[in-house]
């Protein structure tokens, strides 16, 4: 996924409301920004980091700039970290068709966003003649506490089990079903859940992994230009 246009550098003065983030520009001017991210964002939201913009062609946003990376260091050196969360799928979509994800490969289509369980919709059903169908869900990860352990979830989320059980549903009638966490930090080795964080969400992770729904952890390689889904992680949960 390559960014439209060149990402503008900022500074983090605070980011709040869940949503919002203000910025100073290198011109000294400060700006209100969309932050497409609902977590907690621990570690990513240090007021006086380096970030990056990118900015909306459309002109009837209320906010155009929208924040998609942030410089930290968890120990290794500066690198970038993707916080927008509403890139995952295109990411995910691209690798796919690209034949990048091995435990993926081989089907012959990529449905987004079809219904199923309870009001719910899966990020990708995999479908191919002569295979069962394969429901995919994915979840951004940008939570690193200690070096090289990338982490989810950052706070806790409901919807999240929610997923986990209605996925065990698609196992119980045939399908494979799979969570793949995608990881927008480039210096992540393994990956494990925030059972602290949310303890509800890793006992749902538990009885769905016993229920036969599969788990696969990806990092991505960021760039000032992009990002691309890159190499699996080691699975710690």
């Amino acid at each position: 996924m390559q960014f439209a246009a060149p990402l503008i550098p900022a500074t983090l003065v605070k980011r709040y409301k869940r949503f919002l983030a203000d910025v100073v520009l290198p011109s000294g001017e400060m700006m209100t920004v969309h932050c497409a991210n609902p977590g907690s964002m621990i570690g990513l939201n240090a007021p006086g980091a380096r970030v990056w913009l990118s900015k909306s062609a459309n002109p009837n946003r209320k906010l155009a700039h929208s924040w998609e990376l942030i410089e930290v260091d968890f120990g290794t050196g500066a690198e970038l970290v993707g916080i927008n969360t509403g890139h995952p799928n295109a990411l995910v979509a691209e690798a796919l068709a690209q034949g990048r994800i091995a435990e993926l490969a081989g089907y012959a289509t990529a449905r987004r966003e079809v219904k199923y369980g309870k009001a719910s919709r899966v990020d990708f059903l995999l479908e191919a003649p002569g295979r069962p169908p394969c429901y995919l869900e994915i979840k951004n990860v940008h939570l690193m506490r200690q070096t090289g352990l990338a982490e989810f979830p950052d706070a806790v989320t409901l919807r999240g089990a929610k997923h986990l059980v209605e996925l065990s549903a698609m196992v119980a009638a045939g399908a494979r079903a799979v969570m793949l966490y995608l990881v927008q930090i480039g210096s992540a080795q393994r990956f494990a859940l925030a059972r602290d964080i949310d303890p509800s969400y890793g006992r749902a992770f538990d009885a769905a992994r016993a229920a036969g729904v599969e788990a696969i952890a990806y990092r991505c390689r960021l760039t000032m230009e992009g990002i691309e889904v890159a190499d699996p992680v080691t699975l710690a949960a």
